[in-house]
């Protein structure tokens, strides 16, 4: 996340829903300093930015009273989450153990791409589903193949066998009779069929299977090798290597 970003939004949010009290009879309301049209449009901003840095900000909003405005809730959530992206740093250093961390966003466009908008609202095993969907589709694309897919596929593109016509292969280095090369072709192969037997399977069998945030986080993190290493692959066709 674009923390400097982030922050200059919520602060907008702020400025806009600075409350103010308005005496009508006999009886007093609160009011925003900006028209209600203008705070809802930053309010979707908002709880987009607050659905990546406190997840769970819908469960700790607080309910208002018959007098209170609409917006203060919402108010009160963006004022804890500006603290905590504002002091993150300092709170990592002395409540954390300062690791680094993985942002689902960094991964590879391939696996983001297909996870994103299931990871947004929590479902978090759909989400690794769809970035699997999306890396076989890719990789179907790269190699001009629909007849193969999945496991199949990329034991087939990382075989070590030479390339054939309808069949090409990726080659993760220039191929050569070196132990390096058989390698990393092999490691391609068998890392694909590990995440299909390991991850994709127990996901498309197992109808009750959920993950946890975490979990889910780590195999994107895999599935985003994997793709990076088809991504940067050369294709070896019948004709050799162009």
């Amino acid at each position: 996340m674009n923390v400097e970003w982030a922050l200059g939004e919520l602060d907008k949010f702020l400025q806009q829903t600075v409350l103010h009290i308005v005496e009508d009879g006999f009886r007093s309301s609160e009011v925003t300093a900006a028209p209600d049209e203008t705070v809802v449009g930053q309010a979707a901003v908002v709880e987009k930015i607050l659905d990546i840095s406190t997840p769970d900000w819908r469960a700790l909003l607080e309910p208002t009273s018959t007098f209170q405005n609409k917006w203060r809730p919402l108010r009160n959530a963006v004022i804890r989450s500006r603290e905590v992206l504002a002091r993150e740093a300092e709170l990592q250093i002395n409540l954390g153990d300062n690791a680094p961390e993985l942002s689902a966003s960094d991964f590879h466009v391939w696996v983001w791409g297909g996870a994103s908008s299931l990871w947004q609202s929590g479902h978090f095993a759909q989400a690794v589903d769809g970035a699997i969907k999306k890396l076989n589709a890719e990789t179907q694309n790269k190699v001009g193949r629909r007849d193969v897919s999945e496991a199949d596929l990329f034991k087939q593109v990382f075989s070590l066998d030479k390339a054939q016509q309808g069949k090409v292969r990726l080659r993760r280095m220039p191929p050569d009779d070196s132990r390096t090369y058989k390698s990393v072709q092999r490691g391609a192969m068998a890392f694909a069929e590990g995440i299909f037997a390991g991850i994709r399977n127990p996901l498309a069998h197992e109808a009750e299977h959920d993950l946890t945030e975490q979990q889910a986080l780590e195999y994107l993190a895999a599935l985003s090798v994997l793709a990076r290493w088809v991504d940067e692959a050369t294709v070896e066709t019948a004709e050799g290597i162009p």
